[in-house]
């Protein structure tokens, strides 16, 4: 019976006595003079399952030199161990070597370095930190869709390569054919007529604008994928090839808006918890202390919700010296929005941000001074969730785009919506890569992305 060690975790019990068969690799083997112990990992669970062997198998020798990577066929049977911390192990009467590994395989049964461990991007996820990792990463990945798909969201597949800055920042990836080593100019120009769309083409910062266009006719749409951002930046909460899900909602305002974006963090919580309790429980020992705790007391109280004066304002009466001041006008540092965080001890919505901090979509407050925009800030990972309730007027979305220096021309799409059955509308953008060092703990993004791009480094 060819089978899994998830199989045999959550069906140990019923096979005892049966032949099974297991393919995996070793991350352990432990030879001694007549038996020997290899703790095998399939990549189907968490744990590992451990194999005895004894010399009574033909190949004994042969296993026993087995290096920590190499690829096995395994035969045995069950043998129940309930007085031991592993419930069970197998008992083998095959052991076949599928594919050797060499002895300078880097990832050897010891404590790495995570910065070693980047180096060596195609091993790491053999390793216990980065199973939890991205197996939790996957599991956040369906939860996701399950939460809309059952709030029946359409979800939108929306494009990689446009020819509009939906944020207005200029900072985005070029796309062309044309001969790099060879441009040819018109008065000084480059003429992107010649060019494979016929204009200026790049890879895309977000897909809002086009889920807004989906909005319009079928009410609550999503966009799932990745986006790209050309930012020179070395933090450790920002990537090149960030992945957002982002959410848009016709007749929707503010309130609607944080209403959705508090209930998927809550249920994405609840749901991992259930679902990955062998990797939360990893990652409360080995990476952040009372992280399961953490979590569970989100669950507990509705989300803060401030605008961006009171915080301020909460920053400046508290005796705690900034390195950046804080300032009525201006954006949050990080340094900020943990303070906030820690002030009220849950996640915290900021919101009515000034104006001339934010983008040319986001609908003009009363006060001419401030727009319908929200944060929500949370412990570990800062800034989660980005969204606003988007300008629906057309005379005050020209005056916002003429005042940031876009051309009305390059969205004359956009600008239609709103002469054709405009409702207020609102959507948001989370950071799958932030939610995921957010549920997991892990401290910098480049650790819970398979293969980070980031500033001079485009590797594997």
């Amino acid at each position: 019976m060819k089978t899994s060690v998830r199989y045999l975790y959550q069906n140990h019990e019923t096979l005892v006595g049966e032949s099974l068969t297991l393919f995996g690799w070793i991350r352990n083997n432990r030879a001694q003079k007549a038996f020997g112990f290899i703790n095998l990992n399939d990549g189907t669970f968490f744990e590992t399952i451990q194999v005895v062997y004894d010399d009574v198998l033909m190949n004994f020798k042969d296993i026993q030199k087995l290096r920590v990577g190499a690829a096995v066929r395994v035969e045995g049977k069950i043998v129940l161990t309930p007085n031991r911390p592993q419930p069970f192990e197998i008992k083998a009467t095959s052991v076949e070597l599928i594919g050797d590994s060499e002895e300078d395989y880097p990832i050897q049964p010891k404590r790495h370095s995570r910065e070693f461990l980047r180096k060596h991007a195609h091993l790491r996820p053999r390793t216990n930190l980065f199973t939890a990792v991205f197996r939790v990463r996957s599991l956040l990945t369906g939860i996701i869709h399950e939460f809309f798909q059952a709030r029946d969201f359409i979800n939108l597949t929306s494009p990689l390569i446009t020819a509009s800055d939906a944020e207005g920042a200029g900072q985005m990836f070029q796309v062309t054919t044309l001969d790099l080593n060879n441009i040819e100019k018109t008065d000084g120009y480059i003429d992107y007529t010649k060019d494979f769309f016929g204009k200026k083409a790049n890879l895309t910062v977000s897909g809002q604008l086009q889920a807004e266009v989906f909005a319009q006719a079928f009410r609550d749409v999503y966009t799932f994928g990745p986006t790209f951002r050309a930012e020179q930046s070395h933090t450790m909460i920002h990537v090149s090839e960030p992945w957002m899900v982002e959410p848009e909602m016709a007749f929707a305002d503010l309130s609607d808006n944080m209403d959705l974006a508090e209930a998927m963090v809550k249920f994405i919580i609840e749901k991992i918890l259930v679902r990955a309790p062998e990797e939360m429980a990893f990652l409360d020992k080995f990476v952040e202390k009372g992280l399961r705790k953490r979590l569970e007391k989100v669950l507990e109280k509705p989300f803060a919700r401030i605008t961006h004066k009171e915080a301020i304002d909460i920053l400046l009466a508290t005796e705690k010296t900034f390195e950046n001041t804080p300032d009525h006008t201006n954006d949050l540092a990080t340094e900020h929005e943990k303070a906030l965080v820690a002030h009220f001890e849950k996640p915290v919505f900021v919101t009515d941000w000034p104006k001339d901090i934010k983008a040319f979509y986001m609908r003009l407050n009363d006060d001419k001074k401030t727009v319908a925009a929200v944060d929500l800030l949370v412990p570990g990972a800062g800034e989660l969730i980005g969204g606003s309730q988007r300008e629906e007027r057309l005379d005050i979305l020209d005056r916002r785009m003429k005042e940031m220096n876009i051309d009305p021309d390059e969205l004359w799409w956009y600008r239609e919506l709103r002469k054709y059955g405009s409702t207020p509308h609102s959507g948001y953008g989370l950071g799958l890569d932030r939610m995921v060092m957010y549920l997991t703990g892990v401290e910098n993004i480049r650790d819970v992305v398979p293969f980070p791009r980031t500033p001079k480094s485009c590797d594997f």
